[in-house]
């Protein structure tokens, strides 16, 4: 991929080795520990980040409709891959837009390649079909040439090529959760790293949170609280409103990020390294049980999507979508108690 943009005529250029990922801020992290000395996968990421989440809000809205989330808060992986692996990184935001376009060209001219919060609505190399209103997407910048910078978006196969004036507009986007010119790069990583105590750590975190949360709309809890709620849409919002908001489930479940069944696979992925690097191939069989689980949950959005678009059976309803769901959160509570059990403590 580098050996492409060296033959353009480019003022600067940081030898970075682009690889694509599912994820936007797994794939940022990976690619960034790799480039400092530290090759580590996306899903080693996402496992000791403590990735796997779910949530139903439906006191929070985005675009006017209920929130739903398969995964911790945005930057919440980052912060916790690089606490646990000892990684230092250096946060930088900023008001004004010409001094933070500035400080990024300095990074680069120091050969430091930095990760960047966007808004991918007006990231320029996105297709059109595929721009929506995002402000949490993440991609490392590793060159510039005249006003053009060089971008390693994980989301894309190869780097691509985005204008100063896009890149500096998708950094200062407005609307919910604004990135408001947040960059960041890896400072020092350490010479060597205890991933035993860092993957023991993370997965009693990820038990925790979808098995104990005190509260009716996290983990466990929160699946089988949305299916109590979907079924009842139809009669309570009207079919209309009742396909919006489950249109809105599908779009957090499918677009944005990978998802509930895209997290589940890349934490399946997981759990087959843990096996190596633990030598216990338990985790082997639950990382086969976890794909199930991401098999069900792309099966209820297989089946909500022909219910959006009005191409659904008679048997393909709201109550069935929700026993779906409540298989889902009966399959990974079992699951994380298993996993809870064979986990070593730290």
């Amino acid at each position: 991929m580098i050996r492409h943009f060296m033959k353009m005529n480019i003022e600067v250029q940081i030898p970075f080795e682009h690889h694509q990922s599912a994820h936007c801020e797994t794939g940022v992290i990976s690619n960034l520990l790799s480039h400092h000395g530290l090759p580590i996968s996306e899903a080693m990421v996402f496992g000791i980040g403590s990735g796997l989440f779910f949530g139903y809000f439906p006191f929070i809205r985005l675009n006017h409709l209920p929130l739903s989330a398969f995964r911790i808060s945005t930057g919440g992986i980052m912060k916790r891959v690089c606490k646990r692996l000892q990684v230092r990184v250096k946060w930088e935001k900023f008001r004004n837009h010409q001094k933070a376009m500035d400080v990024l060209d300095q990074r680069l001219a120091q050969q430091i390649p930095v990760g960047c919060r966007t808004g991918a609505f007006w990231l320029s190399y996105f297709p059109r079909r595929l721009r929506f209103h995002f402000n949490m997407h993440n991609l490392v910048v590793f060159g510039k040439k005249g006003s053009d910078y060089l971008i390693s978006d994980p989301v894309f196969p190869d780097p691509v090529v985005c204008s100063e004036s896009s890149l500096r507009k998708a950094r200062f986007a407005k609307g919910s959760m604004p990135p408001k010119g947040k960059m960041y790069h890896i400072e020092s990583v350490p010479d060597q790293v205890d991933l035993p105590k860092a993957i023991s750590m993370s997965v009693k975190e990820v038990c925790r949170n979808m098995l104990k949360a005190p509260i009716p709309f996290i983990g466990v809890k929160g699946i089988r609280y949305l299916a109590k709620k979907m079924e009842k849409w139809p009669e309570k919002l009207g079919e209309e409103k009742a396909s919006l908001y489950l249109g809105q489930i599908i779009r957090m479940q499918e677009e944005i990020g990978t998802g509930g069944a895209g997290f589940r696979f890349i934490y399946a992925a997981f759990l087959q390294e843990v096996a190596a690097i633990l030598n216990d191939y338990r985790f082997l069989e639950l990382s086969l049980r976890m794909t199930e689980i991401g098999d069900h949950w792309r099966a209820f959005a297989l089946m909500a999507s022909r219910n959006c678009k009005k191409r659904a059976s008679k048997t393909e309803n709201y109550l069935e979508m929700a026993d779906i769901l409540r298989h889902c959160a009966e399959c990974e509570a079992k699951l994380l108690n298993d996993l809870s059990a064979i986990t070593p403590d730290t």
